[in-house]
């Protein structure tokens, strides 16, 4: 492998590091993904920056966290003058391609990829969504965050398994077209898949299988009656707590069977990586930018602070470059990953950032690692701010106005037992919860998030009265809908 890899990262939506075979789960089938993680090194404890889309990406990208980039909610905007790990690349001589999703917000669809083959689907990413035929108003039922989003599970097609189907042809193609001609300089290209992201709508027979074979969540006898007073409100705000179990099995069996259907998509993904003849010299790299609750906890979709909204899958494989089969328990933030891609291309670092190189853990070098991450969100329900702070086994989740909340993830994986108010955890409860507040402002996030919802209004008057697709923006998806329904019987 060249001193200059090429490098094919895979990245799926709300996929839960619980939710694969190789992780221990003995009901999800991931053949592929396993396979992957038998051929590289996988991190268990990864932690995304921000359990939400938007966020999370913008995080991973800057290796900042949110309050470094004003990022903290779904339709924030990231500036175009704050690099990425695409900036980095490309000065260290790497041609950037996206290939579907990566959640852009506003008219800045690259922020420093050169090229983009498939845009995004959502046609929300312009404010007003409005004028052509790929800028309406679309019906998004399915794939929020309420107690619909449950009940609409079932059997059948969407167009986000759609979407990823179109993302999946045209990275194949690019791969095809790049393996045969001449290469001047190495690539990255970043496959942005929409799956496993909700609506819960799964192929039939995946759909049956898991419906047949996936148990209900398992949790002690009166624990949703006590849950932590904003673990209360988050469900309450979300209209979950009167599912019934007929739903409940509906929703995680479609779950389910989209992160084996996802699973596929990967593993014919990595075929055509084979084919082209580049596979022995390219990195891949697979992760999520959340994960999804599918119940678990009494919580869905993400966020929350709790693992299953949290943790995601992250692999790194290269073949003589990397060892095979490794597994490592540090906790690991998706703030390092762009480092981690520089650190591998030998590419210049970004400035200002949060997060490490995870190279040295990943090729086996002395390593001092402070195995700790921090997340922050502002999307409890009412604009709550936010953030938690994973150190070792011990989690604190901090909610403005609200009592803390803490975790022995050794002792209780979970995360069934809040020991904040455990006379014998004072100490660390106490260090923690300084720690995850230093140097944060919540006033400020709020401030500007209102600022920006003020500014938005406006520009989505312009855009629902505009007539023609924004000319600054050729990259969207050829797909009207973001959320058709197609029942399968």
């Amino acid at each position: 492998m060249s001193d200059q890899p090429n490098i094919l990262m895979i990245i799926s939506d709300q996929h839960a590091s619980q939710v694969m075979a190789n992780a221990g789960n003995p009901y999800v089938r991931t053949p592929n993904l396993d396979a992957l993680a038998s051929r590289g090194v996988t991190f268990d404890n990864t932690y995304c920056a921000a359990p939400l889309c938007v966020p999370s990406r913008m995080t991973m990208m800057t290796s900042r966290n949110c309050s470094d980039i004003d990022v903290w909610t779904n339709p924030c905007y990231l500036r175009s003058d704050i690099p990425t790990f695409c900036h980095s690349l490309g000065a260290g001589g790497y041609d950037t391609i996206l290939g579907g999703r990566m959640h852009f917000m506003g008219p800045d669809q690259l922020h420093g990829y050169h090229e983009r083959i498939v845009g995004d689907i959502a046609s929300y990413t312009h404010p007003g969504a409005g004028g052509g035929p790929n800028f309406v108003n679309i019906d998004r039922a399915g794939c929020g965050q309420d107690g619909a989003c449950v009940r609409v599970a079932g059997p059948g097609h969407s167009n986000y398994k759609a979407y990823d189907d179109l993302v999946l042809e045209a990275c194949s193609n690019w791969l095809l077209e790049r393996g045969a001609g001449e290469q001047e300089h190495p690539f990255l290209l970043t496959a942005g898949f929409l799956l496993p992201h909700c609506p819960f709508i799964a192929p039939k027979a995946l759909y049956d299988y898991y419906y047949e074979n996936l148990p209900l969540p398992e949790m002690p006898d009166g624990y949703l009656e006590n849950l932590p007073e904003p673990m209360k409100h988050w469900r309450e705000t979300r209209g979950v707590e009167d599912l019934t179990e007929e739903e409940i099995r509906r929703a995680r069996a479609g779950y389910y069977g989209l992160v084996e259907y996802f699973d596929g998509v990967v593993g014919r993904l990595l075929e055509t990586l084979h084919e082209s003849r580049m596979a022995d010299d390219t990195v891949v790299v697979y992760t999520s930018d959340h994960g999804e609750g599918a119940g678990e906890n009494g919580l869905w979709w993400k966020s929350n602070f709790y693992d299953h909204s949290m943790r995601v899958p992250m692999i790194w494989s290269a073949p003589g470059r990397f060892p095979e089969g490794e597994r490592h328990d540090e906790v690991v933030s998706l703030l390092d990953f762009g480092p981690t891609l520089s650190d591998i291309a030998g590419a210049p670092e970004l400035p200002a950032i949060s997060g490490r190189s995870l190279l040295p853990l990943i090729t086996g070098q002395p390593c001092d690692w402070p195995n700790e991450a921090i997340a922050e969100l502002i999307d409890l329900g009412g604009y709550i701010p936010g953030r938690m702070i994973r150190r070792g086994p011990w989690k604190l989740i901090h909610y403005e106005g609200y009592a803390p909340m803490l975790f022995n993830l050794d002792e209780d994986p979970d995360e069934f037992v809040d020991r904040a108010a455990d006379p014998t955890c004072r100490d660390i409860r106490n260090v923690l919860h300084d720690r995850v507040r230093a140097g944060w402002d919540p006033h400020r996030a709020l401030r500007e998030i209102h600022r920006s919802r003020r500014d938005r209004s406006a520009l989505g008057q312009w855009g629902r009265a505009w007539r023609g697709a924004p000319a600054d923006d050729p990259h969207h998806c050829p797909t009207s809908d973001d959320a058709v329904i197609w029942p399968e019987e």
